[in-house]
């Protein structure tokens, strides 16, 4: 058995800060052996840098997943040069640097980390049930892990039955509010509609409050800043047979 460590989207250089102080005891407690890390909302101003990814990497992230804010910076067409770094598989061919799937080598076992983005209330991008399928067919570990960067609740709740039995998990992100319904698909696939944040707790999804409330209230345009403050480190730890790779366990953590 073997343990993986899903850390939700983590926002500016606070959430940064947070998980390098915490992540090699969660590790060493837990006994993880790969941590993946959503990180593309870790440079100030939401996006990802060199800066805020190697943040991550120095940390003890093994692979960075990315979202709708994937190609914010310039930087973008650097960044994805590293093959640790992925943004969702069903942008458009051709164009996008990067790539949506990351495998990696663990000696005895591999495994496979894959980036999706939801269509529903977000960028119209290739159908990402179309997508995954095409990716299945040539991934040949049975250890596949999918970031699933989605808005709709359902859509997330969809995809998770649909890749029940076909890959280990599907961890929905980008809503940064973690759900508490943690479990185990067709009695092999670990799922998580919404594995949370990491960064500022008092926020408004890792924005300050006053400005948030006022764009709501108002209807002003409203210039957001990062929350200060105590943070939390939300996501899930996953134990899977890396032999055939079923999930045995889910849990959900908030380490405060």
């Amino acid at each position: 058995m073997k343990k993986l460590l899903f850390i939700g989207d983590v926002v500016g250089k606070p959430g940064c800060t947070f998980v390098g102080e915490k992540l090699r005891g969660i590790k060493k407690f837990y006994g993880i052996d790969i941590t993946i890390v959503n990180g593309e909302n870790s440079a100030q101003g939401n996006g990802i840098t060199k800066y805020s990814a190697n943040m991550l990497f120095d940390a003890g992230a093994d692979v960075i997943t990315t979202g709708n804010h994937a190609f914010r910076r310039r930087e973008a067409f650097e960044i994805y040069d590293n093959d640790c770094i992925i943004r969702p598989a069903n942008y458009p061919a051709g164009g996008c640097p990067g790539k949506g799937v990351c495998l990696l080598d663990m000696g005895a076992y591999s495994v496979a980390v894959v980036n999706l983005m939801g269509t529903v209330y977000l960028d119209p991008l290739d159908n990402p049930f179309t997508v995954i399928d095409g990716l299945l067919e040539n991934i040949k570990t049975p250890n596949i892990f999918v970031d699933f960067h989605a808005e709709a609740t359902s859509e997330k709740k969809a995809m998770g039955y649909y890749l029940a039995g076909k890959v280990s998990g599907v961890f929905g992100t980008h809503t940064h509010v973690q759900t508490a319904d943690e479990c185990i698909l067709g009695s092999h696939t670990a799922y998580i509609t919404d594995a949370g944040m990491t960064g500022p707790e008092e926020s408004v999804l890792g924005v300050e409050v006053k400005p948030a409330v006022d764009r709501l209230r108002f209807r002003l345009s409203t210039r957001f800043s990062e929350a200060s403050g105590d943070c939390f480190l939300c996501g899930v730890v996953v134990e899977f047979d890396e032999k055939t790779g079923k999930s045995h366990k889910i849990e959900r953590i908030i380490i405060r």
